[in-house]
């Protein structure tokens, strides 16, 4: 399971580009996005940083961090 802060996600749109992105990296992917946190948590086996980077090509900011 990965957990982590992103940054700019605002609405319904946001939440489904998101999801996107990762099931670009992992279809089988399981992810739930909370809004009002600003968190996506990922079920995957793809690796985190590719994740990260799949958030960041949709224009979501991801801190370093996660």
């Amino acid at each position: 399971m990965i957990s982590m802060q992103v940054k700019g996600m605002s609405c319904g749109h946001c939440v489904k580009a998101v999801t996107a992105a990762i099931h670009e990296v992992d279809p089988a992917a399981r992810v739930s996005v909370t809004l009002a946190d600003g968190r996506v948590e990922v079920d995957t086996s793809a690796d985190a940083a590719r994740v990260s980077q799949a958030i960041r090509e949709a224009g979501y900011e991801v801190p370093a961090a996660a």
